[in-house]
């Protein structure tokens, strides 16, 4: 791993970039056949499906080097932040001898979704290479598409959202909407961002928040700025319902649960009109309301001049970029909503007033912080602005979870109970024919070794109670929620249920009374492991959507990356 001081950010938040240096993630290869070596382009999600389908476009081409060599262009798509850490880890690794030059996990092309990523990767590689400049500068990469950071609200909403003259400072007092404007609905305010450690619009939306509550440029903040205005960062973090991993599955559950769940977001232009391409009956519409001044979310694309990137690499590499600049590939990023790096490409038919957009939208485009800002805003938010958390995880040990099953849960717990946060909480529940009373577990030594004591002593053996314990593990968080924090119930199991005195109707009766319909506000998220077949994967993800939660299929070589993505969600 790196060390001081190359990634001090890496060091104080590594309990959240857990399983960031091996990220599992969407690889294509834009549908070729793989003709000759691949040109392998690691990129921010916001810009992966246009990679993907202008993969598809260039591969059929059968793309050539000068000598004749075939080549192919791959896309791997990753949060921002998973791109940074993974090309810094690399580098490090290089550095030390552990990874060749020509090793394939190195990418040839880097892109993440905004500047102030771009930056931090500048600045990391630096800290590991000085005077080597081996990340071109945010002025000398290619620009490939934008989208301006925006507030996605309902469309009654939208009104007094776009009469408040600075809404992130408004977000620090305000609780309704009605507070916002009078004319507004008494609805309460209910915000969602991505996590900032992993995602560039979370990371975009938390250094907006330090500049509007200091009423400073971001590059003109310093890190006393930062400290002296965490009270306030805090106050708007308050009134968050989840963070996402990603913007696209953010927005996502925005539409899916509705105003209780989210009534405000900070997410991309690009994921209004996203929502409105696909709005269901009985859907609300969105708007985007464009802040006066927001980061436009620069989309670049980076060729590092480094030595892991060869001759015939960068020749190759050229040559996608040119293509991801030209007219044909730029159609394909505006049809996906985003705007198009190159001029003259006209915006695409969905940059309208009924997808929720102004496509003549006029706002100050912010620039970044310094990356020694950006740290230590991201230690404040993870250490003390971070809304809090109580999660019930519910570990199913029946006798189906033998094998290696058991153990690499056990592990993952374990690195589970390092990430927690100083204000983190979370009651373990173990269960088979008997649910067993929750062992309490906190960031603390005294509170990690608990749970290390728990986790240990997990046995495969017995039935499968899986409606009784979900129950149990409900009700205990009823009686001890933590008002001021984020409420949630984690299920994990690799079978159906047996033997519950809890049938499902009821089960889901009684959980549609602490969903976020109600006070209590109570998340619920499922995981079925193993094999599918073993477990009931459409009443898991039943089960989960009453309660503003989701459903996801783990095994042991996924499991511990899909905690960690939850994890961060909480």
């Amino acid at each position: 791993m790196i060390q001081q001081p190359v990634q001090r950010l890496a060091i104080v938040l590594g309990a959240l970039l857990v399983g960031a240096c091996a990220p599992s993630s969407d690889v294509s290869d834009g549908g070729s056949s793989g003709r000759g070596f691949p040109v392998k382009m690691l990129l921010g999600s916001a810009l992966g499906e246009f990679c993907d389908q202008a993969a598809t476009q260039f591969n059929q081409t059968q793309p050539k080097l000068s000598n004749g060599e075939a080549f192919h262009l791959a896309c791997e798509a990753q949060g921002s932040g998973d791109v940074v850490n993974t090309l810094v880890t690399q580098a490090a690794q290089f550095q030390s001898g552990a990874l060749p030059a020509e090793a394939p996990e190195f990418p040839t092309l880097v892109s993440v979704d905004g500047e102030i990523y771009h930056s931090q990767l500048i600045y990391q590689i630096e800290q590991l290479f000085p005077g080597q400049n081996y990340i071109p500068a945010i002025t000398d990469a290619p620009l490939l598409a934008s989208s301006p950071m925006v507030f996605m609200t309902s469309e009654d909403l939208a009104p007094g959202l776009q009469k408040t003259d600075d809404l992130f400072k408004a977000l620090v007092t305000a609780t309704t909407h009605r507070d916002l404007d009078a004319a507004s609905s008494p609805q309460t305010i209910n915000y969602v961002h991505t996590a900032p450690t992993r995602s560039n619009s979370g990371l975009q939306t938390l250094v907006s928040q330090f500049a509007s509550v200091s009423g400073k440029a971001p590059q003109d903040l310093s890190a006393a700025d930062v400290t002296a205005n965490q009270a306030q960062i805090q106050k708007i973090q308050q009134k968050i319902t989840r963070y996402g991993v990603s913007t696209s599955s953010l927005s996502e559950a925005m539409v899916q649960n509705g105003l209780f769940w989210a009534s405000i977001g900070s997410v991309y232009e690009s994921s209004v009109i996203a929502a409105n391409s696909n709005q269901q009956a009985n859907q609300s519409k969105y708007v985007a309301v464009y802040p006066k001044a927001t980061f436009t979310s620069s989309m670049r694309g980076i060729l590092p001049t480094a030595p892991w990137v060869s001759a015939e690499e960068k020749e190759a590499a050229t040559q996608v970029l040119e293509y991801l600049q030209s007219t044909e590939a730029q159609k394909l990023a505006t049809n996906l909503g985003l705007r198009p790096g190159t001029p003259g490409v006209p915006l695409g038919p969905k940059f309208t007033a009924q997808y929720g957009v102004n496509p003549q939208a006029k706002y100050d485009s912010l620039r970044p912080p310094q990356p020694q800002v950006v740290e230590a805003m991201l230690k404040v938010w993870a250490t003390e602005a971070k809304k809090s958390s109580l999660v019930v995880v519910v570990i199913d040990s029946s006798g189906s979870m033998s094998g290696n099953k058991l153990p690499a849960v056990q592990s993952t717990l374990q690195t589970y109970l390092k990430s927690l946060g100083p204000k983190d909480r979370i009651a373990l529940i173990d269960f088979d024919s008997q649910i067993q009373a929750p062992v309490l577990v906190d960031g603390t030594p005294e509170g990690r070794d608990r749970g290390i004591e728990f986790i240990s002593g997990l046995q495969a053996d017995g039935g499968t109670r899986l409606y009784d314990a979900t129950l149990t593990a409900r009700d205990w968080l009823q009686q001890n929620l933590r008002p001021d924090a984020i409420n949630a119930i984690l299920v994990l199991t690799d079978g159906a249920d047996s033997g519950s005195s809890t049938s499902l109707s009821q089960l889901e009766q009684e959980l549609g009374k602490s969903g976020f319909a109600s006070d209590q506000r109570i998340a619920l998220f499922t995981i079925g492991y193993g094999r599918e077949g073993e477990f009931n994967a459409d009443i898991l993800e039943k089960i989960a959507s009453l309660n503003g939660g989701y459903y996801k299929k783990g095994d042991p070589a996924t499991i511990q990356r899909l905690m960690a993505d939850l994890q961060l969600e909480f």
